[in-house]
């Protein structure tokens, strides 16, 4: 992938490497040098331990109430909530 510096010195980071690293418009990233004379782009964490997987927590859908959890443990049918 390729991208172009601006006379401001920007650049697009391309949707493709946004993606894989959960950045959004806002994100915070800095740059890591290496010893190999690369530079790493590394988004930094927002918030109590945020990642890449952040986004994806709590979609599981509705789910079982704790009643009919504990019905299928004692292998007793739940009773249909009223």
């Amino acid at each position: 992938m390729q991208t172009t510096v601006t006379s401001k010195g920007q650049v697009t980071i391309p949707k493709a490497v946004r993606d894989l690293l959960g950045l959004h418009a806002g994100s915070k990233v800095s740059f890591r040098c290496t010893r190999d004379g690369r530079v790493e782009l590394v988004p930094q964490e927002e918030g109590p331990a945020k990642s890449r997987f952040a986004k994806f927590r709590g979609h599981a859908g509705a789910g079982m109430d704790t009643d009919a959890i504990m019905a299928l443990t004692r292998d007793s049918p739940a009773e249909p909530d009223a």
